[in-house]
Parts: C-alpha cells; sequence; structure tokens
C-alpha cells in the first residue's frame, strides 16, 4: 500500500518511519527546498522516546540529546524554587524510556536520516487533492501528480490537507507570543546553570529555558501576553531588547541568559478547536494540522510522534479497509488529543496569574506537590503505548 505523507516536520517524518517500519511503501512531499528547523527547543517525553526508540534512533539520539535531571519552576522576581520535580534516571527507571531535550533541527536530521533519501521529496507545494473510489490523487506547484492508497496531511497548523477536506478555517490566536533564542553555553557558564527545565513563571508572561545539542546550547523560549498579532509572517526576527524590556525586574539568572542572545526569533501562538473528524475517506490528518496546541505541556510533538505510531498501527491491521482503519485512527486518537489541549491552555493562566491571592495559592499547591506533576499523576501521559 502507497502513502503519501504532506510535510516533513517532526510529524510528517516520525509517521514515515512508523508507517516504513509497518511495511508501507511511504513517499514524504514537503513544500520547503531543504528541511531546516528555525532554531528552537524541544521536550521528548517517554510516552515519545518510546516510539522513537521501538524505531531503532536511541543510538542516534545519544549524542545530540539532553536528559535533564529535573523539572523546576520558579519564582519570577527571587527565583524561589514554587516546584522541583525528577526527571533523568528517576523517570526513566518509572516509565522504561528517557526525558530528552533536542534542538528540533538535531530530531529533524536523526529522522530524515532514517528515511531513503529517495522517498523525501522536495519542493513539492500541495495544490489539491482528488479522492477516488480507491486512491488519492495528490497535485503539486510544480506539475507533479501522485497517486496513493493513502494520504496523510502533516503539513501544520495551517493546513492545506485540512482545508480541502472540511474547508478553511483561521487559527486562533491564544494572546501570547514567543521569542525563542539560543546561546553558546560558554557564554552562561558563570551562572552555574543546571542540567533541568527551568520554568519562571510571573505576571502575564513566563520564561523556559534548558540545554540542548549535547548541551553546548541553552535554549530558552519567553513567552509573552499580547492583545493581538498584526504581523503577516509566521516568524520575525525578534529584538533580545525588547525580552529585556519585557522582563525589566525579573531575577538576573533570566535577564543574562537574553543578553547572552544574540538574535531572537518571534512567534505568535496559535491554536485550534477539538476538531470532530479527523479523516475523510482515504485522507487523514497528523499532529499540528488536527490538534495545534499551546506548547505549555511540551507536548506537540510528542503528540505528533504518537499519532505517526497509531497510524501505523491502524493500517497494518486494517490493510482491507483503509478508510475505516483511518477512522479507527481518528477514534483512538481524538480524546486522548484533546486532553492535552486543554491542559496546555489552562497552563497559560496557571503561568501567568498576577501576584496576589491566586498566585499565592498556586504556589502553595506547587510547593504541595498537588498540581499534577507527580509521576502518578502524569503516569496517563508518559506510560502510553502509541
Amino acid at each position: 500500500m502507497r502513502v503519501d505523507v504532506i510535510g516533513a516536520g517532526i510529524g510528517g517524518l516520525s509517521a514515515a518511519l512508523s508507517l516504513l517500519s509497518a511495511g508501507f511503501d511511504v513517499h514524504v512531499h514537503e513544500r520547503a527546498a531543504a528541511l531546516s528547523e528555525t532554531g528552537a527547543g524541544i521536550q521528548i517525553s517517554p510516552n515519545a522516546s518510546r516510539v522513537l526508540h521501538g524505531l531503532g534512533l536511541a543510538g542516534a539520539l545519544a549524542g545530540p540529546a539532553v536528559r535533564p535531571l529535573a523539572f523546576h519552576q520558579r519564582r519570577w522576581q527571587d527565583g524561589r524554587t514554587l516546584q522541583r520535580a525528577p526527571l533523568g534516571e528517576p523517570i526513566e527507571a518509572r516509565f522504561g524510556f528517557p526525558y530528552y531535550h533536542l534542538h528540533r533541527a538535531d530530531l529533524l536530521a536523526v529522522l530524515a536520516a532514517a528515511i531513503p533519501a529517495e522517498r523525501i521529496h522536495l519542493g513539492r507545494r500541495l495544490t489539491g487533492i482528488t479522492e477516488e473510489r480507491d486512491r488519492v490523487r495528490a497535485r503539486f506547484a510544480d506539475g507533479s501528480v501522485t497517486e496513493s492508497e493513502v494520504l496523510v496531511g502533516a503539513d501544520g497548523i495551517h493546513s492545506r490537507v485540512r482545508a480541502e477536506l472540511f474547508g478553511a478555517e483561521d487559527a486562533r490566536f491564544t494572546g501570547c507570543v514567543a521569542y525563542r533564542g539560543l546561546v553558546p553555553a560558554d557564554r552562561v557558564s558563570d551562572l552555574g546553570i543546571e542540567v533541568t527545565t527551568q520554568v519562571w513563571l510571573g505576571p502575564g508572561r513566563h520564561f523556559v529555558h534548558y540545554f540542548v545539542s549535547g548541551q553546548r546550547m541553552l535554549n530558552f523560549v519567553a513567552v509573552i501576553e499580547r492583545d493581538a498579532w498584526t504581523h503577516e509572517s509566521w516568524t520575525d526576527r525578534g529584538d533580545p531588547a525588547d525580552v529585556l524590556a519585557a522582563y525589566r525586574g525579573w531575577h538576573p539568572q533570566v535577564r543574562e541568559i537574553v543578553e547572552a542572545a544574540d538574535e531572537t526569533y518571534i512567534w505568535a501562538l496559535f491554536d485550534r478547536a477539538p476538531l470532530a473528524r479527523w479523516s475523510r475517506g482515504r485522507v487523514t490528518l497528523l499532529g499540528d494540522a488536527c490538534h495545534a496546541m499551546l506548547p505549555f505541556m511540551a507536548q506537540g510533538a510528542a503528540q505528533a510522534v504518537e499519532d505517526g505510531a497509531t497510524l501505523a498501527g491502524c493500517l497494518a491491521a486494517g490493510r482491507a479497509d483503509p478508510a475505516g482503519a483511518l477512522l479507527r485512527y481518528q477514534d483512538l486518537r481524538r480524546e486522548r488529543t484533546a486532553r492535552v489541549q486543554a491542559m496546555s491552555a489552562a497552563n497559560k493562566t496557571r503561568f501567568h496569574l498576577p501576584d496576589g491571592p491566586a498566585q499565592r495559592d498556586r504556589d502553595a499547591q506547587l510547593a504541595a506537590g498537588s498540581t499534577g506533576w507527580s509521576f502518578d499523576a502524569m503516569a496517563w501521559l508518559y506510560e502510553h503505548r502509541a
């Protein structure tokens, strides 16, 4: 069975690898002329590293991946610890697989290297799809046409496949923008930063940082509430000076990390309401194309990796009825991804509480370990076998 995957991001490539491992004839079509990811970090929790290890990627991940020791939430002004939860060896012992920090480009390169080069087609911008009784025809801007038994839209939050299936619909601006940057680790060595995920919580904003690329780089994300987004570009170069202005009065460590950056990129954070349907006939969606979410659970990529594994399993079990297999895939994934979407959105409010009674109550809950970040509370997420 031939499967065409539209989009060669982390979701598309991991799905392609899962499908190849299940014996399908897979081809990936990417609109860009080269595989690339703008500099940013990514977190891969055990529910996704279980899939990646199962695909034989443990050795390739060992070099670039960083295994953080803990998840550390801190107060914006004085750096006081609000909560510290173990990761590292304890999380691997509990769930069987590691928690990783990676540069997105490093993960993309690992995935791409595992797929035969002739199966990845660059410079292919989808212009339309036509469904027939037993196949799907995809048309591209370069004039090429492909035919497959199944087509998967892994083409992101602005998915053309989604628009073809269910009509065009704008994504929702969530009221947040994110400045992302990378700093060579030696520039901030004097700060003695631990190998942890550090999340600084403050009024109307938060700040996250962790090491990537074998601890050679420190990745940071500064998330700031904003009323509107008027830029036409999906990503723009940001100015570190704007970040410093937004974090005036914050702990010196936060400000020194930003000051060490040569440049930042600014992302507007969008999401979508959960879809009632992901699939129609022999066409389905995957990752941000069907469940775009805020990054406040660090689960966007992990859920896309899970999607690909579940999709491959459903198609392998339902080769005689591909359309039925896609409906089963959709039904297996919708409730879980919607739950992660909702929790990610709720964290926006929790992370950004203004100083006052609600903030003090949140901090007391964090100190008591009653906010849902214990291993037992996260077992539904991390133990999942996609």
